[in-house]
């Protein structure tokens, strides 16, 4: 049973767990693929749950209606995951988002905390976290709403690429620590090492 903690010292946060992608290396949907027993996209929005007041799926409801929370449907299907940043920067009504990829189940509810705080505190577009060699995590950023118009612009453009996509934003780097806390989960093999090491 996944448990929600919701922080009421932090109003107006709203996550989000992208859910879209066809799990291709995986051969079964990703976001459905149970870690522990609980789907990985639940892991995910459980983390998400301990640092924002309400956590949504962006995703075909038809698919994942039945795990219990609120389905956004994506804009523009098939177009990659900048398009469910579009869907989710869209509907949203905070200006605090936190969007991140149903694949990492190991995320750390401290760092996420950090990359808030940090977009809060700085008043940019977007949080990116950023490994020591320079390697980006645009799958787990903390966004302001008003990087939508921008986003929306690149996705018109014809930009599908997530990092490419936010160049035009004012973007502060938050250091990743460790990058065990990102592993994506995109093999069947991957997610076998994550359970039995």
């Amino acid at each position: 049973m996944v448990t929600f903690f919701m922080d009421t010292d932090s109003p107006g946060r709203q996550g989000w767990v992208l859910t879209g992608g066809k799990s291709s290396r995986m051969g079964v949907d990703k976001a459905l693929a149970e870690v522990g027993g609980i789907a990985m996209a639940l892991r995910v929005a459980d983390v998400l749950g301990k640092v924002c007041d309400s956590v949504s799926i962006v995703g075909d409801p038809e698919r994942y209606s039945h795990l219990g929370l609120a389905v956004l449907p994506d804009n523009h299907p098939g177009q990659g995951p900048l398009a469910g940043i579009e869907a989710a920067l869209a509907s949203t009504s905070s200006d605090w988002n936190l969007i991140v990829a149903c694949d990492m189940p190991s995320l750390n509810a401290t760092f996420l905390e950090t990359l808030l705080q940090t977009l809060e505190e700085t008043g940019r577009d977007c949080a990116l976290p950023r490994h020591p060699d320079g390697k980006l995590e645009p799958l787990c950023a903390a966004y302001h709403r008003r990087a939508l118009h921008s986003i929306r612009t690149s996705m018109e453009s014809g930009i599908r690429k997530v990092t490419d996509a936010l160049r035009p934003l004012a973007v502060t780097y938050v250091p990743a620590g460790s990058i065990e806390s990102f592993a994506n989960l995109n093999t069947p093999d991957d997610l076998r090492k994550y359970l039995h090491g």
